[in-house]
């Protein structure tokens, strides 16, 4: 399977889009409602949900388009982690009993990109 090693750097882009426009969408739904406005209602300006929303529509965008990669990454990360633990570890140890599957793969794939970089496809990958 060696021969899928010179594919690494295009694996490792797509992942970083694909998991930035995922990322994104928990943006756009806790500011904007779209494409659904959370269960648990909207978030008041300023508090902690709606902060964590400019974070994952900013961050996102940065680490989409491959700008500041690695930066974003590691905070997007750490902000999974700590959603993780505030939201979910509180009702049970297992991800998929307490709902927080998606945090936890986020914090993952954020750090991973955070210590890979941003693979192909980044606005910071381009050669002048």
């Amino acid at each position: 399977m060696q021969f899928l090693s010179r594919y690494q750097p295009y694996a490792l882009g797509l992942l970083r889009i694909f998991a930035a426009l995922s990322f994104i969408s928990h943006g756009t739904q806790k500011l904007f409602a779209f494409p659904a406005a959370p269960s648990w209602g909207m978030p008041a300006a300023m508090s902690l949900p709606w902060t964590a929303g400019v974070l994952e529509i900013v961050g996102g965008a940065l680490v989409l388009v491959g700008f500041f990669t690695r930066p974003a990454a590691f905070v997007l990360s750490g902000l999974m982690a700590v959603a993780y633990w505030m939201a979910h570890g509180s009702k049970g140890f297992y991800p998929l009993l307490n709902g927080g599957e998606a945090a936890m793969l986020f914090c993952f794939i954020f750090l991973y990109i955070a210590t890979a970089g941003p693979g192909a496809f980044a606005i910071e990958s381009r050669k002048t």
